[in-house]
């Protein structure tokens, strides 16, 4: 078998065998192909594309390239979930222990923001203590005693997509549905949970600007995880502006604390109810979905979520007395309030240009070797389709750099499109992809 041979057939149009796929990832993870002749193949791939069999099998060859975490270990059906990425995305903080409080094991392994994405990782190191890297045996112990652990992947979880993945974003080949798809549910299914939901964002702060492209992802990627015998949903959420109200670490904690105490904001809590009800339908643990969410509503009333939060934190060695106390949590030194200059109603609010802003404060990275201030974000406290008077603040931003915030603040004021109230109201939630059915709400 020659990777000549591999790149003509996929060149012209042609379907790659299992073993062909086997080969090419196996001998370039191996070094033994080179960069130039892995990047024609994926040229062609971004072209002539790959069909259903051709990606899972990518994605199967792709999990086989590295180490599989066994997590027959942990007692009950292991759940897992994963964000396409977006701004003020804090719903694992909130949704895994709202999961575990329903006694079902909730696994995930995580990763670091880049860019104008927030990482879960980054958020939990917010808190003094919190260790993310944790031995295999400590995952499984900690999951089995209070049913939740999340940590960072181990170093050699799907090596291939590492260095596939590197060589797309040089060689203009990222967006084929096939190539992330598989990229994406490699990582999951890596990670031996039983179940997987997955929030597929859409808008113009998510990865996936339009609603076909989303359902279309959401397709490939829950045909993956189906093909590979897991149970796997997806749920096609609006990133057009950020959820929720705090974008950066700290503030993305003590929001999360909040909405598991039963007040954080409406549009983080519903969204995350959501994907709860269909995660304790997915693994059977209620028939209907009215009972689903009323168990989840009393695991907040209840107080049960917030407390097997201070578990997980506690259990990973994280300060709990920080979460008692959220004003022990990082602070910046400087508060500027962003006011309106306007009357009238937010009519859009850019999710991504926010997210940079706050990439500008110091609160993302640029690069994976960037250092992030915990501290640092921007709290938004008017959102689409609110009513603002003049003078009203907009937003705070939260910064230790006085000349970055005062830049940001001038950003911020063009980023508020205020007018008259938008004829339609906003959706948070556009469907639901199952391996039987597609929704749209």
């Amino acid at each position: 078998m020659r990777i000549y041979d591999i790149i003509k057939k996929k060149r012209d149009g042609e379907e790659l065998t299992t073993e062909e796929i086997n080969y090419f990832v196996k001998n370039y993870t191996e070094g033994k192909i080179p960069d130039y002749q892995i990047s024609a193949l994926l040229m062609a791939i971004y072209f002539n594309k790959m069909n259903k069999r051709e990606t899972i099998d990518l994605t199967r060859a792709m999990v086989n390239s590295g180490d599989i975490v066994d997590l027959s270990g942990i007692k009950g059906i292991k759940v897992d979930k994963h964000s396409t990425g977006g701004v003020g995305d804090t719903v694992t903080l909130i949704l895994g222990p709202m999961i575990a409080a329903c006694d079902v094991p909730f696994v995930k392994m995580s990763g670091r923001g880049l860019g104008h994405t927030g990482g879960t990782l980054d958020k939990l190191e917010s808190i003094n203590g919190f260790r993310v890297e944790l031995t295999n045996e400590e995952f499984l112990r900690y999951t089995n005693n209070i049913k939740i652990s999340i940590c960072s992947q181990t170093a050699n979880i799907t090596p291939a997509d590492k260095k596939l993945y590197s060589l797309r974003d040089v060689t203009a080949t990222v967006e084929n549905l096939s190539l992330i798809a598989s990229s994406i549910m490699s990582k999951k299914l890596a990670i031996g949970s039983d179940a997987i939901i997955l929030d597929v964002k859409v808008g113009n702060g998510a990865f996936m600007k339009n609603i076909d492209d989303a359902i279309h992802l959401a397709k490939e990627m829950v045909a993956i995880g189906t093909g590979y015998g897991r149970e796997t949903i997806a749920i096609v959420s609006n990133m057009d502006e950020p959820l929720g109200k705090a974008i950066g670490n700290s503030l993305e904690i003590k929001e999360a604390i909040k909405t598991l105490k039963g007040n954080g904001p409406e549009d983080l809590f519903q969204l995350t109810l959501q994907l709860g009800t269909k995660l304790l339908l997915l693994v059977k643990k209620v028939e209907k979905e009215e009972e689903a969410k009323k168990l989840l509503e009393e695991i907040i009333d209840s107080g049960a979520a917030y407390n097997k939060f201070k578990e997980l934190v506690k259990w990973q060695g994280g300060d709990v007395n920080q979460i008692e106390n959220p004003e022990l949590l990082p602070k910046a030194k400087y508060i500027i309030e962003v006011k309106s200059e306007k009357e009238g109603y937010i009519k859009s609010l850019n999710a991504e240009e926010i997210g940079k802003c706050a990439l500008k404060l110091g609160a993302g990275r640029e690069t994976m070797d960037s250092t992030i201030d915990l501290s640092a974000g921007i709290i938004l406290n008017k959102k689409v389709d609110d009513r603002v008077m003049v003078g009203e603040t907009l937003a705070q931003i939260h910064t230790n750099d006085i000349s970055k915030g005062k830049d940001v603040e001038e950003d911020l004021k063009g980023l508020f499109e205020i007018g008259e109230k938008n004829k339609k109201s906003k959706k948070l939630i556009y469907g639901l992809v199952t391996k039987d059915r597609v929704e749209i709400y």
